[in-house]
Formats: structure tokens, sequence, C-alpha cells
């Protein structure tokens, strides 16, 4: 799994969500660190996941064309979308601390099921204007999303697209974000509702997972060691 490069709004310190903003040159160099990380591993991978979103499908595209697998089969699909941050979204997080609160800008930000304040649904960057979500229907499209929601929609995508390649024996890549990803780090690693609220993914790290028959991780860590974050502890040995 490997969370995109650093985005321009990343940068800027904005709420990003679903807003479809451009990697920073940043995230492209951290992008191709990650491919290269990658590379150094030796994998051959099967197939490569990622979300509608450009920053996860640039740092895919850019990993795999440092790998020379450019040619892997990909699927984007949008359930691998980051949270969506409603009415936060394009917001300063500093300037939306001073304006509510540092600490219910933190319950937003870090909280699992509590919610941002939703987008209003005329709102012009409300997904059920975007053309790259025709096909899902109008019910499925959130106007706010707590980490809880994103689970919900992540999960599905996980039984009836992923984890059936994985059973199969094939390795699998995700390029997804940092909520989708801690989405998906929660089922893996059975982590508790309270203990998800401190995992932080960085940006452009690769974490390499190896999974046994149950789809259970056996060892997990991230490639580029001189920015891992904490990854929670494997239930094989807890």
């Amino acid at each position: 799994m490997i969370r995109h490069g650093e985005s321009n709004w990343n940068r800027e310190n904005r709420f990003t969500g679903w807003v479809d903003v451009e990697l920073s040159e940043t995230g492209v160099a951290q992008a191709q660190r990650g491919g290269d990380l990658l590379r150094a591993e030796g994998i051959e991978f099967d197939h490569a996941f990622t979300s509608v979103l450009r920053r996860a499908i640039r740092t895919l595209w850019i990993a795999l064309d440092r790998m020379d697998r450019m040619w892997l089969p990909q699927t984007a699909n949008w359930r691998l979308n980051e949270r969506h941050y409603g009415g936060l979204q394009g917001l300063n997080k500093a300037e939306t601390a001073a304006k509510h609160g540092e600490e219910q800008v933190h319950v937003w930000r870090r909280s699992f099921d509590v919610p941002p304040p939703p987008l209003d649904r005329d709102d012009p960057m409300h997904p059920s204007r975007d053309p790259r979500y025709r096909d899902v229907p109008p019910e499925l499209l959130p106007s706010s999303e707590s980490l809880k929601v994103t689970l919900g929609r992540v999960m599905p995508y996980w039984d009836e697209a992923i984890a059936p390649e994985l059973r199969a024996g094939r390795n699998v890549l995700i390029a997804a974000h940092g909520n989708s990803l801690r989405a998906l780090a929660k089922h893996l690693f059975a982590v508790g509702d309270k203990d998800i609220i401190g995992l932080e993914i960085p940006t452009g790290n690769p974490i390499l997972l190896d999974l046994d028959s149950d789809l259970v991780p056996v060892t997990a860590r991230y490639l580029d060691e001189s920015r891992a974050g904490k990854l929670p502890v494997l239930k094989k040995a807890a």
C-alpha cells in the first residue's frame, strides 16, 4: 500500500477530501522514491488498484514507471477515494482551527465516527455534479464522511475486488489516500476505534504487507525507514 505523494493542498495545509488536486514537486519526488523502493524489493505485482483522484492515480503511474511496470493491469474505483471532508474542503486547517477551535477541528480530523459539517448538495463541488461518479447511485455519494463511514465504503471493494486477488495468490499494489488506507489498516490489523485515531500514514512511503491465507498480516513494514510511521501491532504477535 502506498499513500499518494504530497499534494499541492497538503503543502498549503488545506482540507482536500474529494477535491481533485495535483501532486506537488515534493509529491512527485516521493512517488518516484516509492517506486524505486518497490523495484528494489523485486516483487512482481499482478494488479494495481487506486482511487479516481489524480493524486493517487499519478502516484501509481509514477511508481509503476520507476518499476518499469506501466503495463500492469490497473483498476480505479471511487471507493478508494480519500475521506470526504464536507464543508471543510478547501479550507486552511490553521484558519479553521482559529475559527472553530483546535479541539473541534481535531475531532473532525481524527475521531472515528464524527463527520465534518456536510457539503450542501447544491454546492458545485458536491460529487453528484462530477461526471466521474455518474454511474454511482446518488444515495451512495457522500456530503461528508467520518472514518467510520469511509471504512463502510472501502470494505465492500476490499471484499469484492481486492481480497479475491490476494486469495488467488496474486500480489497487489494499492495507491490510495491517508484515510482510505487507514480504513484498510483498521481492518487488517484489527485496530480499535480509539486506537485508530493515532495512526498516521506518511505520504509516498510504501507499506509492504505479507498476508497469510486468512489475509491477516504476518509481517508489515515501511520501505523508507527514515520516514516511517508507527504501524499497529500485528495480531499474530499480540
